[in-house]
């Protein structure tokens, strides 16, 4: 199988070398170069993405970047509208851990910033309430990873700054370090039991 590579400098479906991008299943990226590629006599344009901090290189057919759902970083007020979404009431199903925990994966592989921040929000654990577990921890730090570059590559900060903007709007909600009402403290009671199983 012969592959002739050459690369192209040309923007592709409005997507241009240079660019940071979010690709859904891997978080912020930059295209390096979109490449023509020949495999088995057909020649094939291949977006050419890396992921700097993962230390990995994707190529992506042209054709097939609407279907993996990549996209243009988000504009600032999506950013704005992150940022404010963290600082909200965390809101915890009283399902089975298992099943939040697929629905947190599924929002952070969602490449949907507002979706990643919702999990940011329903994860965090402010210093006076009970610990998380091992595989809740994992996904928080998953969740904030994916959201501190996408906000890092917008406002043009580090990626150390924008933890720490996010971590600051985290401990700006109201009710964080507030004794939780009746009503709230069986729901805490149930999910500690939940993730004493899960653990």
């Amino acid at each position: 199988m012969a592959t002739n590579t050459k690369k192209t400098s040309q923007t592709r479906q409005g997507f241009k070398a240079g660019e940071h991008i979010v690709y859904p299943a891997h978080g912020v990226g930059q295209i390096t170069s979109i490449e023509e590629q020949e495999i088995a006599g057909y020649k094939l344009e291949l977006f050419v993405i890396s992921f700097e901090k993962d230390k990995m290189t994707l190529r992506v057919p042209v054709p097939k970047i609407a279907t993996v759902g990549m996209r243009k970083l988000s504009e600032p007020d999506a950013v704005k509208k992150a940022l404010e979404t963290v600082k909200g009431r965390a809101r915890v199903k009283r399902t089975m851990w298992s099943r939040r925990a697929q629905e947190y994966e599924a929002k952070i592989n969602s490449g949907d910033l507002i979706a990643i921040a919702e999990v940011v929000r329903d994860l965090y654990r402010a210093d006076s309430q009970p610990e998380q577990s091992y595989s809740e921890r994992q996904l928080y730090e998953a969740a904030l990873d994916r959201m501190a570059r996408e906000v890092a590559a917008v406002n043009r900060i580090s990626e150390t700054e924008a933890i720490r903007q996010i971590e600051s709007n985290l401990l700006k909600n109201p009710r964080r370090n507030a004794k939780p009402a009746e009503g709230e403290a069986e729901v805490e009671t149930e999910f500690e039991d939940e993730q004493e199983e899960a653990a």
